[in-house]
Order: structure tokens, then sequence, then C-alpha cells
């Protein structure tokens, strides 16, 4: 049984106290390690010369990607008041519920030692409050402040970690270690927004539509509710057409118009295509960290397939097929299993459309890329639309709508390949 809350609380408070102290100064918006701002000047130790290296520069994009925020505690606070749900609702096992993860390595022993023995509450929202003190959620920045004794949840925004980076489950489910650039297929980022007091019920029951491991980015612009899967944030280098859709050259832009758009950061987005031009707040926190977010970003491989994960006999079979008769070379060509940087796609090459509405029809450039396929074991559910729930789905889809004419055997062998990528 778990002990009461005030011993729970003084516990875990006497551990994260100790972790904290010497490391007293942080503010909103940023993270535990200063990175430059729009109004300029470099971060510590990266000089003022020739600038940083590309070493430090991927540093930098790594603590920008964990726990910048860019200034949208204006809208996941000031807005949507999550604050206040989360310090009065959302325990840790609630979080959890809803995909959310926790890095194990921000807690400290004595309160991994706690939980382990069952003394901290894990149904209590403090805990949560606490956990964000530790920044030990990964993708949520909270600013905790201590009132009368208390913790108090202030201000709360998210990063670009929340939707692209997940845990490996070593110290429990949904808590371990983070890889990043890992889709979390286990987010539900609509049933998380559809808490928030301001939203009304039609947007609720929308958001609530979703599902884990799917995101509208365009449901705030447009109006239209029509999710795709979070796409990993891995395999990126050499790829110049990063999104679904294409649009951009690369992860810059990808960049530009995520903290803009979907995470309300305090910068601007222009797309004169869709005669988009979105501007939040009064200063630009997101431009001065784009060269470094797009070094990381680029410093992220795509996993390698676990060992056993698939069958390499089959796999080569699958590999002749894939080629071949299966066509899939056609598209999902060259060493990064994409044309993307050659060509974008009508929607009819597109196996999900006819779809109700399009994804593509609400994009700048009408058109589908074609997804690159390495680290593909990590990621499914399948096509943007997250209809393909296996890799034999989405291969035996191809093979009905196409009539490529594969066996059972075949489609089983094709599947194999895409997982040993």
């Amino acid at each position: 049984m778990p002990t009461s809350s005030k011993t729970v609380l003084a516990l875990v408070s006497a551990a994260v106290a100790a972790v904290l102290i010497p490391a007293c100064g942080g503010g909103g918006g940023g993270g535990p390690e200063p990175t430059s701002q729009a109004t300029g000047g470099a971060a510590p130790g990266q000089g003022t010369g020739s600038g940083p290296s590309q070493a430090q520069l991927v540093e930098q994009g790594r603590q920008i990607f964990r726990f910048d925020t860019f200034g949208d505690e204006r809208q996941w606070t000031d807005t949507l008041r999550m604050h206040e749900v989360i310090e009065q609702a959302v325990s840790p096992n609630v979080a959890l519920s809803v995909g959310l993860k926790v890095d194990a390595d921000a807690i400290p022993p004595e309160v991994a030692a706690a939980i382990q023995a069952g003394q901290v509450d894990l149904d209590s929202p403090a805990t949560t409050v606490t956990l964000l003190k530790l920044d030990a959620v990964v993708g949520v920045k909270g600013e905790v402040q201590t009132v009368d004794g208390v913790d108090r949840l202030t201000r709360v925004g998210i990063t670009c970690a929340l939707c692209h980076s997940t845990v490996d489950n070593s110290f429990a489910t949904g808590t371990g270690r983070r890889p990043d650039g890992w889709a979390n297929r286990d987010l539900n980022p609509g049933a998380t927004i559809a808490l928030s007091p301001p939203v009304d019920s039609a947007k609720k029951a929308a958001y609530n539509s979703w599902g884990p491991g799917k995101y509208d980015p365009r449901f705030n612009v447009d109006g239209i509710s029509k999710p795709v899967v979070i796409p990993p944030a891995y395999g990126l280098a050499d790829i110049h057409k990063i999104t679904f859709t294409g649009e951009g050259g690369g992860p810059g832009d990808w960049d530009r118009s995520v903290p803009a758009v979907p995470m309300g950061g305090q910068g601007s987005f222009i797309e004169p295509r869709l005669n988009l031009s979105i501007t939040n707040g009064t200063q630009d926190l997101v431009s001065s960290k784009l060269a470094a977010l797009q070094a990381y970003q680029l410093s992220l491989a795509a996993p390698a397939p676990p060992p056993g994960s698939f069958d390499p006999v089959a796999a080569a079979r699958g590999q002749l097929l894939f080629a071949g008769k299966a066509q899939c070379a056609t598209c999902h060509s060259g060493p990064t299993f994409t044309d993307a940087n050659a060509r974008l796609h009508p929607p009819q090459d597109s196996i999900v459309e006819p779809e109700n509405p399009s994804y593509a029809s609400r994009s700048a450039t009408k058109l589908y890329r074609t997804s690159p396929l390495r680290g593909l074991w990590q990621h499914a559910p399948y096509f943007h639309d997250g209809s393909a729930a296996t890799a034999e789905d989405a291969v035996d889809r191809y093979n009905q709508g196409r009539g490529l004419g594969l066996t059972a055997q075949e489609v089983q062998d094709v599947a194999q390949y895409l997982k040993s990528l």
C-alpha cells in the first residue's frame, strides 16, 4: 500500500531539492542549458569567433529539441490553461495512460527506489508536479513554485520531444531512457488537448476522435479534422522533403512551421500558397535556434531493427520482390528509399486515396511525398492516416489495390524485408 501523500511528498521533495538546489536559475521557455535567443548572443562555451563546431551545434540542438518550448507557454498556459488541468487532475498514471513518457535518467536514485518500493503515490497529481520539477516528463516543461510549502505548477509548455521522443521502458512501462527522434505512437494529443477548460464541445469531440499516435497539424488553421500519424524525426539526412505532403526543402522548414503553428511558440510562419501568415507574440524565439535544431535532427540515424525481429531468409527473398514484382523500388528508391528529392506524387498515387477529406488537398503542394523506409519497424501503423496496422497489412494493401499478383508468402517476404531496414 502506498504511504500517505504527505509522507510521499516529503520523501520525494527532499530528493528533488538535493538535485535542484545546485542548479537553480532556469527560466521559462528554455532548457537546462542556455541557448542563444533571437536577440543574439552566443551559447556558453561556444565563443564568438568562427561560431560553434558541428559537435557543439548538435549538442545545442539536442537541448533545444528536448527542453525548449519556444515560449509556447502563452498557448498551453495562458490560453488552454493546461497547468490547471495537470495540477488538479493528471496523476502519473493518467499521464502514462495518454502516452506521456517519463525520462528515468532525470529521476534521482532515491525517488526511483521509492517508486519501485511502492512508496510514491502514482495516482496523485502532486507527484506529476514533482516529476515536472525534475524535468522528467518527456517533452513537457513546467515552472514550479513553492507556495506556503506546497509545490504549485504555474506555467507549462511543450517541446519537440513530446511527439518525437519516447522511452525504452527499461524502468517500467512508459518510463526509461529516451531515444530522440522516435515517433511516440502511444501519445494521444487530441485527448490531452480536449482536457483544456476553454475548448468548446465541438472541438473536444474532434480532438477525442483522433486516437493515439495521431495529430492534425492543420486543424487549428483550417478547422478540418483529418489527423495523420506522428512521424519519426530520425533518418532525415540527405532527404529534402520532410512532411507527408513535401512542403519546404528540409528539416529547417518543418522546424520553422511546427513551433509557430501546432506548438504555439513565439515566432512567425508564412506560407503564401495557403494564404497563411501566423505570428505569435512580439518576439521571435524560433529563428535563432533553427540551425542547431536541424543539425541535431540530421544527426539522428534511423534505428537498426532489434535482433530476432525479422526472418533474414524471408527478407532476402523480399528484397528481390521489392525491386521487382512488388514494384516498391519504383518510388522507394536509392539509399534513402524515397524519390522525394526528385519528385512529389499526385494524390491518386497514394494507396490511401481517395479519402475524404484528402490530406493532400489541405496542403500547399496538393501532392504526397514517398515516405522513406529505414527504421520502419519502429513506427507502426503505416501510411499517413495509420490505416495499415502492420508491415504485412501495408504490403497487402498495395498488392490488392495495384493488382500486383503477390502470393500470401510473397507478401510476408516483402514485409520481412521492410522490417529489416
